[in-house]
């Protein structure tokens, strides 16, 4: 073999030999891109919407509470259906609700199929992170870091409502989520026009002979209380619920026989509390401090034949995301109670099913002041129920209107009543 011919062989094996090398690295590299390469904007919100329903996950009942369930609804950009991913590091992320500002949590640290996922606050545990796998058509796998299992609509429900649990990662479609970015300005901060959610149904029945001192916070778990009155609208009936400064209420169906409701005697709050058939009234802000604020966030009432919400002590009465449905007022400021003060209200996002005559009456002669946003009215073509009536308080006697519609004590646009 000639001396040139061995420099072409040589040549030959060289270049060889480099192409395996560039192939092994090649390879090398292939290995060592992750699989689940997906990447986020942490800057943004997204809604995440499920392949399998169409649906977005979101906080039950827009609620701002530890513990609340994660269900999937109706997509409507509701800030309790947008999420954050902030960075837990080692390619993991938190989910972050914009509307609680807490975290999606695999509830009790579970490492079974079907665990539950809520919300909680932000502390950063396994169970708080998740990494993302890709999966087809650019939609994503949630896969928690304590468990290893996948964020799943349960049962491969298509309904509203229905939970979201873990369970083993098979990339099927109730387990792959599209990330649909909002933005920081996107989203809406109240539950849209026909997004509320519909009357519950009672998870069991409790009759009621005794009022119940509520002592911190009570939550109902959706149990019906009812039967502490027979059910009419006489004066200084017994309250079903007592709750003094700093207590809270939650998740209870208020049935039939239902006396004066809820009574409140500081600050307070009231979530997801329905009223089936008001009594006497729904609920009464007592109390003698001007600081004290009751809000009533979430739930329902119906089958007042006067008030919902009465006014008795100072302060401020918060009403918010509430539907309200036959009804004479949804709030009264007390217009002849024996110790008046100048009191205010707020009502934000509630939805108003006719047949009903006014939503807020104050008395403005006194000091009272409303504030009305995002109200919906529906049924009443003819425009009769009343947005905000002004009367003259007094600590004895009868009050007397004075005055109907936007003022500077009625504080409002139409712009903010929908007619539907």
């Amino acid at each position: 073999m000639t001396q040139q011919r061995r420099r072409r062989r040589g040549l030959r094996g060289l270049l060889a030999a480099c192409a395996a090398a560039a192939t092994i690295l090649v390879g090398g590299l292939v290995m060592a891109t992750p699989a689940n390469a997906a990447t986020v904007d942490t800057g943004a919100w997204y809604v995440l919407v499920n392949r399998q329903s169409g649906k977005a996950m979101e906080v039950a009942n827009w609620s701002t509470a530890d513990g609340e369930i994660v269900q999937q609804w109706d997509r409507n950009d509701g800030a309790w259906q947008q999420w954050r991913f902030v960075d837990a590091g080692d390619g993991f992320y938190r989910l972050i609700n914009k509307n609680s500002g807490k975290a999606l949590d695999l509830w009790g640290w579970s490492t079974a199929d079907g665990g539950e996922f809520r919300q909680f606050q932000d502390l950063n545990g396994a169970n708080q992170q998740f990494k993302l796998s890709d999966s087809e058509g650019g939609r994503i796998r949630l896969i928690n870091r304590h468990s290893n299992k996948a964020v799943t609509v349960t049962d491969r429900s298509t309904a509203n409502g229905a939970t979201i649990t873990q369970l083993s990662n098979n990339n099927q479609q109730n387990q792959q989520w599209e990330l649909a970015k909002v933005g920081s300005g996107g989203g809406t901060t109240n539950p849209p026009s026909g997004s509320f959610p519909a009357w519950p149904s009672a998870n069991g029945q409790q009759k009621v002979s005794d009022t119940i001192e509520v002592g911190g916070s009570f939550d109902g778990g959706m149990k019906r209380y009812y039967g502490i009155s027979s059910g009419d609208q006489d004066e200084s009936q017994p309250a079903m619920f007592e709750l003094s400064n700093g207590e809270t209420l939650k998740n209870v169906i208020i049935g039939t026989g239902a006396g004066d409701g809820v009574h409140c005697t500081g600050t307070c709050t009231l979530q997801n509390v329905w009223w089936e058939d008001v009594g006497e009234d729904a609920a009464t802000l007592k109390g003698s401090s001007s600081s004290q604020v009751m809000t009533v966030d979430g739930g329902g009432a119906r089958s007042a034949s006067d008030k919902v919400f009465q006014h008795n002590g100072p302060g401020k009465f918060v009403i918010k995301n509430f539907q309200v449905s036959d009804f004479g007022k949804l709030y009264r400021s007390c217009g002849n109670c024996s110790t008046q003060y100048a009191r205010t209200v707020v009502v934000d996002n509630v939805q108003v099913t006719a047949p009903g005559k006014s939503l807020v009456g104050i008395n403005s002669n006194l000091g009272d002041k409303a504030t009305l946003t995002n109200v919906t009215i529906i049924g009443d073509s003819s425009k009769k129920i009343a947005i905000c009536e002004e009367y003259k308080g007094v600590t004895s006697g009868e009050p007397s209107k004075i005055g109907s519609g936007p003022s500077s004590a009625c504080g409002y646009s139409t712009s903010n009543i929908t007619y539907e």
